[in-house]
């Protein structure tokens, strides 16, 4: 049979092109990317990739829901080139919040693009070859399938589904919305009141918008929020819906309680979704790099989370600044900002859990931005007064609504119908949709997920990259040699952060020789190769420990003093940047 060979010059990885070799037959795998996978398909599609590609893909259940749904954990790694546990390894995680529900699909999208490219592509063969993968597409598998399935807003559900009772009041979830008018959507309800009642009137341009009168206007509109009724009969209207806490509050480094803020539960991992991440993450110290996908916004988000924490070390800073920066690139428009001092304040987040207790630098993108927002040039918000605010927020509603006639046609708005409402009488119900706002519409997805995804496949691409660089062995006497080696990195992360070498957060690297007759007599840093200074270094059962690692595209010169016969294996292993291993022959 002849081998089929076609080859594509110019395809977008990151940070230009590169060339894509194809010489094996495509996988029989067929995902699309233009709709997004409820539960039931998406464990249908790991399944099937997992089955297609076992050499690759392991796939496990790390834990269930409140409501029992598997948790999906997925590993990637070949076997072929070294076990999981020898490699650097990057981890990512989707959907923590049950409406931000594209980064199931952008992790998806990389599994499935990393093993269908294998042995066709150069990045995929050696970032498969090189790194381990760890992956939980949806955390919140509860939540997700009631937005994609059920009737929600744009935002809910946000949280978990573990009843929780919001208002306080003895009782758990008894009065969420309603979808009144059946359209399949929550969405807002408005009132017509008298002249001077109101605090809201149309907009001259589009009765579909109400803006809120200025101080000395009239308003004849009430907005009177999503569409629901009082079911508890306390006099308010969706004050205790499904749910009510966030599983990206309840992470355990730098946790508030409840009082500081809201959604962060009982204690940290006190709901089965956060605690089945935590084991998942825990299980594999040899995480490096880490993605948490949220929407929406566009921005490449790095912590810390909240300012009590203070800024991260300078070291640290300087790989976040590589690779963001770079990611604005991959991902135009996207903000490479800190959490908090540019978005807002997070007790308890992914990022700063897995940052400050693996020491894995980790980012979290916020997906997709709005589609009119990215093609306006705004002056910095510091620089905007309330009234060009007010006037822009204006001008934006109305080329949101040309945007849902032209380009969504019409899909996601719910045109205003009347409906009489047992509190409020005579009302009005309509507005944006849930598909209609914070997730892409579908004929964006795809390059949602292969940008972000790209993304991700950059961010691994750097971390470290460890190669025994140079071995001279000089005989002094006997057996006794001298032996000069160089570890080198090649990529921006070293193979220990500073805040895991600050605070002790694993394993320093290690060197080490085995062999039947060897032994490390002496060992040094070697500071300065011409003066023949050495630093010594403590030696333990014919191993020396590298408490800083090998720095980003740097290297670490060593000279060892060994007794040896024959052959002998040296290693440099690293839980961070891999194991390495050489055989050295003494004669």
């Amino acid at each position: 049979m002849k081998k089929l060979k076609i080859i594509f010059s110019c395809v977008f990885i990151y940070l230009g092109s590169c060339l894509i070799s194809y010489s094996q037959p495509r996988s029989e795998i067929k995902l699309s990317f233009d709709h997004f996978y409820n539960h039931a398909e998406l464990t249908q599609a790991l399944q099937a990739l997992a089955k297609a590609y076992p050499e690759f893909m392991t796939l496990k259940s790390i834990g269930k829901s409140y409501m029992g749904k598997e948790i999906w954990g997925v590993i990637l790694n070949n076997s072929k080139t070294g076990p999981a546990e020898h490699k650097p390894g990057y981890y990512i995680d989707g959907n923590i919040h049950g409406n931000e529900i594209q980064g199931t699909e952008v992790a998806l999208y990389a599994i499935w693009w990393l093993l269908s490219n294998y042995g066709r592509n150069e990045l995929a063969t050696r970032l498969l070859d090189e790194r381990v993968f760890y992956l939980v597409p949806t955390v919140n598998p509860d939540s997700r399938d009631v937005y994609i399935n059920q009737v929600s807003d744009p935002d809910s559900p946000r949280s978990g589904l573990k009843p929780y009772d919001d208002d306080r009041d003895g009782l758990a979830d008894e009065d969420g919305p309603e979808d009144l008018d059946g359209d399949g959507s929550i969405t807002m309800m408005r009132k017509k009141v008298p002249l001077g009642t109101g605090t809201h009137r149309l907009h001259p341009d589009d009765p579909r918008i109400l803006i809120r009168i200025k101080p000395g206007e009239k308003g004849d509109y009430l907005l009177l929020g999503e569409e629901g009724i009082d079911n508890d009969g306390d006099g308010l209207i969706n004050e205790d819906g499904p749910g009510g806490y966030d599983l990206n509050r309840n992470f355990g480094f730098n946790w508030q309680p409840e009082y500081v803020q809201r959604g962060a539960g009982d204690y940290p991992f006190c709901f089965p979704e956060t605690a089945a991440l935590r084991d998942f993450i825990l299980a594999h110290p040899n995480i490096a790099g880490a993605q948490s996908f949220h929407n929406y916004g566009g921005m490449i988000l790095r912590g810390p989370g909240a300012r009590n924490m203070g800024e991260y070390l300078p070291a640290d800073r300087q790989v976040y600044d590589y690779v963001g920066k770079n990611g604005e690139k991959i991902l135009p428009g996207y903000r490479y900002i800190v959490v908090y001092k540019d978005m807002y304040t997070v007790y308890g987040g992914t990022i700063d859990f897995i940052y400050n207790v693996l020491g894995a630098f980790t980012f979290s993108n916020e997906l997709d931005q709005d589609p009119l927002e990215a093609q306006r040039t705004r002056q910095p918000r510091e620089e905007e007064s309330p009234d060009i605010r007010a006037m822009l927020g204006q001008i934006g509603r109305l080329e949101e609504m040309e945007y849902h006639d032209l380009v969504l046609l019409g899909e996601h708005f719910s045109p205003w119908k009347a409906y009489r409402h047992p509190l409020f009488g005579e009302i009005e119900i309509g507005g944006v949709k849930k598909f209609g706002r914070r997730v892409p519409p579908t004929f964006r997805l795809a390059e949602t997920c292969h940008r972000n995804a790209a993304f991700c496949f950059y961010h691994a691409d750097q971390l470290p990259r460890l190669e025994i660089a140079r071995t001279e062995i000089k005989k002094i006497s006997g057996h006794l040699y001298q032996l000069d080696l160089s570890v080198a990195n090649s990529r921006v992360t070293p193979s220990i952060s500073a805040v895991a070498i600050q605070n002790k957060l694993h394993r320093p690297d290690e060197v080490r020789l085995e062999g039947k007759k060897v032994k490390i007599v002496a060992a040094g840093y070697l500071v300065d190769e011409f003066r023949q200074l050495t630093r010594p270094i403590k030696v333990r059962q014919n191993r020396l420990l590298i408490e800083n690692g090998v720095p980003g595209f740097g290297r670490v010169n060593l000279r060892l003093l060994i007794e040896a016969e024959g052959q002998a294996d040296l290693i440099y292993d690293s839980l961070k940047g891999g194991l390495k291993r050489k055989t050295l022959s003494f004669d």
